[in-house]
């Protein structure tokens, strides 16, 4: 469920035809690599431990396609899994923190070493191994415990041409592994929940894993101007209420402050009055998840929300549309 300047301003995606587009070329591994990214500089320990590691990009551990990340929004410990090392997206999110003018150095996610790399990291992790590195060291214990794997990464992960392989993997690992149960969560913007493959994979969730579902907008304007879509608003909740009329979906939705502006109120309602028309057409939405951006934008000038907004939006959420929504 885990880039810095240019800027470039925003603009809205042209309408979508028939193919998955593709966005450009996982996160550049931070190893020594030459021809990788610079490992960012150790964050200050101790008390700015806990801080600096909510935001702090994303360790690969040397991995190719696993990495660990302490997530907010997960309460803890989230290992991930790149689906799309190509940085393929059918978003271009404003404040998306992916540098997709460098290239990654996979061109396609090899679901065997992606296997092996989630066995050992899920080994590392239940042996408080990850403690021995420095960011890591001064956390509380139950930051550090696994509460999820995540289909996430560089891109859009149903757009990955291995979703259903990777799925079956994930559950092959969590089938013959010794070590104690984890849950597996994707995390979509919901463009392609409708595809063949996509479904395929789908079936293989249990009840106790999850699906995040992103809705960053009420209106199609404003999602052309934060999301930067090649699909349409409409499709998206479409998406949402047929998956959300079979199982429970969490709703994730980033809201930042873009060019010095918070989000526009009408906006918030509009997002607010989306979410009840799913909610009153039978869609099952467990969780509404607010927050902001936490890690530097790749190409454009946003910035993180106070919590007295991100906590007004909730309250919108909670009295229009009767949702459960909480602050990370």
């Amino acid at each position: 469920m885990p880039g810095s300047p240019p800027q470039t301003p925003c603009r809205s995606a042209p309408p979508r035809t028939s193919q998955p587009p593709i966005a450009a070329a996982v996160h550049v591994n931070p190893t020594t690599d030459k021809d990788r990214e610079p490992r960012p500089p150790e964050p200050r320990p101790a008390a700015a431990a806990r801080e600096t590691a909510f935001g702090f990009p994303r360790n690969f551990l040397d991995n190719r396609f696993v990495y660990v990340v302490v997530s907010p929004r997960a309460r803890g410990l989230s290992i991930g899994i790149n689906m799309n090392p190509d940085k393929r997206c059918d978003f271009n999110c404003v404040y998306c923190e992916v540098n997709r003018e460098i290239p990654g150095r996979d061109s396609r996610l090899d679901v065997g070493v992606m296997e092996t790399e989630l066995q050992q990291t899920l080994k590392l992790a239940h042996q408080g191994k990850l403690r021995e590195i420095p960011l890591y060291r001064s956390l509380p214990h139950d930051l550090l415990e696994v509460r999820h794997v995540a289909l996430s990464g560089d891109g859009e992960p149903t757009l990955s041409p291995d979703f259903a392989a990777a799925v079956h993997a994930v559950v092959h690992v969590r089938a013959q592994s010794r070590l104690p149960f984890f849950k597996m969560v994707l995390i979509t913007n919901g463009t392609w929940l409708d595809l063949t493959p996509v479904q395929h994979g789908l079936k293989s969730f249990t009840k106790q894993d999850e699906i995040w579902v992103k809705l960053d907008a009420g209106t199609q304007a404003y999602m052309n101007k934060v999301n930067r879509p090649s699909v349409t608003l409409d499709k998206i909740l479409r998406n949402i209420l047929a998956l959300a009329r079979q199982r429970p979906v969490i709703i994730q939705s980033l809201f930042q402050s873009h060019e010095g502006h918070e989000p526009p109120d009408e906006e918030i309602h509009q997002y607010a009055l989306r979410l009840k028309e799913l909610k009153d057409q039978g869609a099952d939405l467990a969780l509404v998840q607010i927050y902001s951006a936490n890690r530097p934008p790749s190409h454009a000038p946003c910035d993180h929300l106070p919590l007295k907004t991100l906590s007004r939006i909730a309250q919108t959420v909670r009295s229009i549309a009767g949702l459960n929504a909480e602050v990370f």
